[in-house]
């Protein structure tokens, strides 16, 4: 591929049309970024700078996993999703859950943190850091920044210093903690926190004349363990069957597997990312940070040193208990949620919850999709159900027509589905219509 200057200046038609002389097929590259788009001119102008160069719109499906009862409110939650078994799935394990009592939920604490790094240079080692003088001056200099979000309840809630010789000499952190309400707060932290370094920097310099300040960086930390949100499920194992399963063995095959994911990093992994399945379709569709929510909660998982499971099960006294603790820092006003026509929608399909409510949600619907995986995992096995549902991707690889597909629904009703059994399938199909039973 050849250069393109000055990419960014172009217009978007002459972003394309360059973009597409440098590829294989031309036409197609040009056919597919022209079709990807919508008709309605402010949506579609709004939509396009969101982000950087946008040649097309890159759509995923918007689904409802309906019924969801949680703490004894019943909701319909949005999901954004390509992979077609995780709604169904979220759906089924809170239709099962809805019947036993639903989900409860509780916010633990939305503390958020941020840090800024410091090297501090003082060649007579006779520094020392005046901690309650410099967190008033920190306080009073930021109150402009600040104003907006105390009358909302929020703000800086703790200030803390931390100095030592490592990762490098002269190494001073301070420690922030914000309560930013119904927003993520991404912004206020970050304005905030360069804020203080430019504060803390003047103060030392005025009150340490012999000592030279730098700020390295001032930034939001992604891992905030005081903002977690729990949410869990319980039953007397009797109730536990499932598709002729007795109750009994499914409760303590469960906790089993749970238990392996709590010692097993080959499991951990997949049985997490079962969770995040759930909790990231339901970030994206309200319009928060699900990249910010995936370090956080993997980071969580290895909070104890190693990288185990994120949900656990038990039981006691005949009771089976599952349940979920993850950080969520979420927001439901400003941002994106505010931007996109659809994460408002999918807000007010919520009711518009607050923050807290919208953590608990989320926290749920990881949850409810973690209960459908393991449950599978434990009886059926994983692919029976998955790959039913991805029949319909892999009959429209075929360009199968309507009546092949419905053909196709009434075929594998009891049968294996496989790439394989598919392909055999259509042309069966094309060839003999309809195929041979046997």
């Amino acid at each position: 591929m050849k250069k393109i200057e000055s990419f960014r200046s172009l217009s978007k038609e002459e972003q394309i049309e360059k973009l597409a002389q440098e590829t294989i097929d031309a036409s197609l590259v040009k056919e597919t970024l022209n079709r990807f788009t919508i008709a309605d001119p402010a949506y579609k102008e709004l939509l396009e700078n969101l982000s950087e160069n946008t040649l097309a719109l890159h759509m995923l499906p918007f689904g409802i996993a309906p019924n969801v009862m949680i703490n004894n409110t019943l909701y319909h939650v949005p999901m954004v999703t390509e992979e077609s078994s995780v709604i169904a799935a979220a759906a089924s394990a809170s239709s099962f859950w809805a019947a036993r009592g639903g989900i409860t939920a509780t916010v633990n604490g939305t503390t958020k943190q941020g840090q800024v790094h410091f090297r501090i240079t003082n060649h007579l080692d006779t520094f020392s850091l005046d901690q309650e003088a410099i967190n008033r001056e920190i306080l009073s200099k930021t109150s402009h920044l600040t104003e907006s979000m105390r009358k909302r309840g929020g703000g800086i809630i703790g200030i803390k210093w931390v100095k030592k010789e490592v990762p490098f000499k002269g190494y001073l952190k301070c420690d922030v903690d914000f309560e930013t309400m119904d927003a993520m707060g991404a912004n206020f932290i970050n304005s905030c926190l360069e804020a203080i370094g430019r504060i803390t920097t003047e103060w030392i310099l005025t009150n340490h004349p012999d000592t030279e300040c730098e700020v390295i960086m001032a930034i939001l930390s992604n891992h905030y363990p005081d903002c977690t949100v729990t949410a869990s499920v319980s039953a007397p194992v009797e109730m536990m069957g499932w598709q002729g399963h007795d109750g009994r063995i499914m409760a303590k095959r469960f906790v089993n597997a749970v238990l392996i994911a709590k010692h097993e990093i080959q499991r951990a992994v997949t049985h997490n990312k079962g969770i995040m399945n759930g909790v990231d379709a339901v970030v994206l569709a309200t319009g928060n940070d699900f990249r910010a929510i995936e370090a956080a909660c993997h980071a969580f998982a290895a909070k104890e040193g190693g990288y185990q499971s994120l949900s656990d099960a038990w039981i006691k006294d005949n009771i089976f208990t599952f349940s979920i603790t993850l950080p969520l820092a979420v927001g439901t006003v400003g941002g994106l949620t505010k931007l996109h026509p659809l994460a408002k929608t999918a807000l007010d399909i919520l009711g518009n919850p607050s923050a807290s409510e919208l953590m608990m949600i989320i926290a749920s619907i990881g949850l409810m999709s973690n209960f459908a995986a393991v449950r599978a995992l434990t009886s059926t096995g994983i692919q029976k159900g998955h790959m039913k549902l991805h029949l319909t991707n892999l009959l429209m690889s075929y360009n199968a027509t309507k009546e092949e597909m419905k053909l196709a629904a009434d075929w594998f009703k009891d049968k294996e589905i496989s790439s394989l059994s598919v392909k055999e399938f259509i042309e069966q199909t094309r060839n003999s219509n309809p195929p041979i039973n046997g």
